[in-house]
């Protein structure tokens, strides 16, 4: 066990031990359990049960985290965007999030959000309302809801695309040249 779920844990925070010791285990592409992740944890096989209905409320509750690790990677140190260029930095954020951490990137957004999580919608949610401000700011006069869908759309299918192998992985630099120059073809207006 790590030392910093063991002191997690000690220090009375069981459900922040578990879930350290879950999201460990999902990002080493080791398979869990409630089991496992008490072993891990080095709790008893039933104290997980205390925070957590089973393993779908477990995985709920990663998803949300990775919600909220996402929306920091897309906010920390930005200033908001005032252009199609910086909407274009967001999209390469957001594909170097899923491309660095994919195990909870396909948990996040492999199966449908679990409305009776409360983390998990509230999380997905402040996504949501992060890339529709992004927009709004872009494009004032624009509708902003049909913007944010149409960006999120975008900037999550070339993260799949990258993440199945279905584009070339080249550079971390190529990689987000491309994520770039996607965006500024689809949000530039072309004439001719």
């Amino acid at each position: 066990m790590s030392t910093s779920v063991k002191s997690a844990y000690h220090h009375g925070d069981l459900r922040a031990a578990l879930l350290a010791s879950a999201m460990r285990m999902l990002e080493a592409g080791e398979p869990f359990s409630l089991r496992a992740v008490a072993r891990e944890a080095g709790v008893s096989p039933t104290a997980p049960y205390r925070h957590f209905a089973d393993r779908d409320a477990l995985e709920s509750a990663l998803a949300a985290q990775g919600l909220r690790d996402l929306k920091a990677d897309l906010t920390e140190g930005r200033t908001p965007p005032t252009s199609v260029a910086d909407l274009g930095e967001l999209a390469v954020g957001y594909v170097e999030f899923a491309l660095r951490r994919p195990a909870l990137f396909r948990l996040m957004f492999g199966n449908a959000c679990d409305q009776g999580s409360e983390e998990r919608v509230k999380a997905a949610g402040e996504i949501r309302e992060l890339l529709e401000l992004a927009m709004a700011l872009v494009f004032p006069t624009g509708d902003r809801q049909a913007l944010a869908s149409a960006g999120w759309a975008l900037a999550h299918g070339l993260a799949y695309l990258y993440l199945d192998a279905k584009l070339p992985a080249g550079t971390r630099a190529e990689i987000a040249d491309h994520v770039r120059a996607a965006v500024a073809a689809i949000l530039v207006p072309h004439t001719g």
